[in-house]
């Protein structure tokens, strides 16, 4: 600590001087004499001042009782005195330093204090979604996003992520140094004609081809136009086959009846893959899905699937994240098989799937246009 360096004292004793030589006498004799007695008086004052430092502050009465006998001027030139001699001994007397003073604070590239426990190096927010592992991000089509609960009583799936190997353009999975997954394409007339010997040599184990779809206007049940060609030579390539049915489905019957036309097309011909329910709503046109809520959704799907496996084959769902968590009832689908749709490096969806369409816009021979790329991690064709 320092004093400012146009800190001054108060008092001015020239000034004192000069306003009592006004009013006492002009002669030398008179100034010396009281000279002699200020300093006389200002000795008996440091003497008790010694004698009472360690006593506190006084009452004001007693302060003034210090100075009875003595003129006013003389009270006030010794308080002035006193005062620069309190100032200075502070100046004086003090040891202190600025690290002694808490008000400073520690700058970049100062020394930590020893000791002192250290800053973590990241700090989790309470309460926030994306790190409480309670919670699970969606995306909608218009890219906004939400944050939605994860239902703590939904098996979640357990895929240790690490084991992902992208071979490109083919995703596999590994246990153990060991490969536990088939990669497969999804196939409708949209790819027109596909070449199966070419996506056999390409590594390609499976395929999914759309069996048939309900008109999203009309509602009219119609036949894939490829399908048929596609089931006979994807077989004859070696390839395990599955079949997909595009609902829109607005009654139970209607689940059914979709379900009944692909039981019949298959009634001549084997699969090895599961037959699979897929809803979704048309974008930028309407549908006759619209007006449904979430449990007319779900009991759809259920109609549709629970016929599928009465009749021996293996039921499953199809479904982007959003659609699975948010259109559908997924407590009320426990025990049939979820094909999931993301096109991310790695899937953020927390519950289980056995079915993972990774890409829509893949390149494999075979195909002329875009691919869509699956990896399955269960061997249908042993179940």
């Amino acid at each position: 600590m320092r004093l400012d360096d146009d800190f001054e004292d108060e008092y001015d004793y020239d000034d004192y001087y000069d306003h009592e030589m006004t009013h006492r006498s002009s002669t030398a004799t008179f100034r010396y004499a009281v000279i002699i007695g200020s300093v006389s008086v200002l000795g008996i004052l440091l003497i008790v001042l010694l004698l009472n430092s360690g006593n506190g502050q006084r009452s004001g009465a007693q302060g003034s009782s210090q100075y009875s006998g003595v003129s006013a001027a003389e009270q006030e030139h010794a308080q002035n005195l006193q005062l620069e001699n309190s100032v200075e001994e502070l100046l004086s007397g003090s040891t202190l330093t600025a690290d002694d003073l808490d008000i400073w604070e520690e700058r970049p590239g100062d020394t930590a204090v020893e000791n002192e426990p250290e800053e973590p190096s990241s700090v989790v927010i309470k309460d926030d979604p994306s790190t409480d592992g309670l919670h699970t991000l969606i995306i909608h089509d218009n890219g906004t996003e939400e944050w939605v609960s994860i239902n703590q009583y939904l098996a979640r799936n357990d895929y240790d992520y690490s084991g992902l190997v992208y071979q490109r353009p083919l995703m596999k999975y590994y246990e153990n140094n060991t490969r536990v997954s088939y990669v497969g394409v999804d196939i409708s007339k949209t790819q027109d004609y596909v070449d199966f010997l070419e996506l056999k040599r390409a590594g390609i184990e499976f395929v999914m081809l759309r069996l048939g779809q309900r008109g999203y206007s009309s509602g009219e049940i119609t036949m894939d136009e490829y399908f048929m060609d596609n089931l006979k030579r994807a077989s004859e390539a070696g390839l395990d086959v599955g079949v997909y049915f595009f609902s829109q489905a607005v009654t139970v019957e209607e689940a059914e009846e979709e379900a009944q036309f692909v039981i019949d097309t298959l009634s001549e011909n084997k699969i090895q893959y599961p037959v699979v329910f897929a809803m979704d709503t048309i974008p930028n046109e309407v549908s006759r899905i619209d007006s449904l809520d979430k449990m007319e959704r779900t009991n759809i799907a259920l109609a549709f699937m629970d016929k599928i496996r009465e009749n021996g084959y293996f039921p499953m769902v199809y479904g982007d994240k959003e659609w699975l968590i948010q259109k559908l009832s997924l407590g009320s689908m426990i025990g049939y098989d979820v094909w999931l749709s993301q096109e991310m490096d790695i899937p953020d969806y927390p519950y289980q799937f056995v079915m993972w369409q990774y890409t829509t816009h893949g390149s494999i021979p075979g195909i002329a246009g875009d691919a869509n790329l699956n990896i399955c991690f269960i061997d249908y064709s042993v179940k």
